[in-house]
């Protein structure tokens, strides 16, 4: 059990690492986002603020979706913790 948690642990080890070498420079074309965004808030658009809460609305999605995990797994660990607490005590 200990050797599979160790091995788990320098696979991704590895992986990240050669992300983290392999990685290369992305150009951004945000000067050209931004001059087209502000030409279209002067004429009275609204795609300014649909872009905003498009930023938002993927700066938070990882975060739920982590924390639905995590609140799942934590839930399915007290189960079975209880279930194995109750298994000892039958036990005895």
């Amino acid at each position: 059990m200990k050797n599979t948690k160790l091995l788990r642990g320098g696979v991704v080890a590895i992986i990240l690492l050669l992300l983290v070498l392999v990685s290369t420079d992305v150009a951004a074309q945000c000067a050209m986002c931004k001059a087209s965004l502000e030409s279209d808030m002067k004429s009275g658009g609204n795609a300014g603020r649909s872009i905003n809460v498009g930023i938002l609305f993927l700066l938070g999605l990882p975060y739920f979706i982590a924390g639905g995990i995590g609140y799942v797994w934590l839930r399915n660990r007290k189960i079975k913790n209880a279930a194995m607490e109750e298994q000892v005590f039958a036990e005895n």
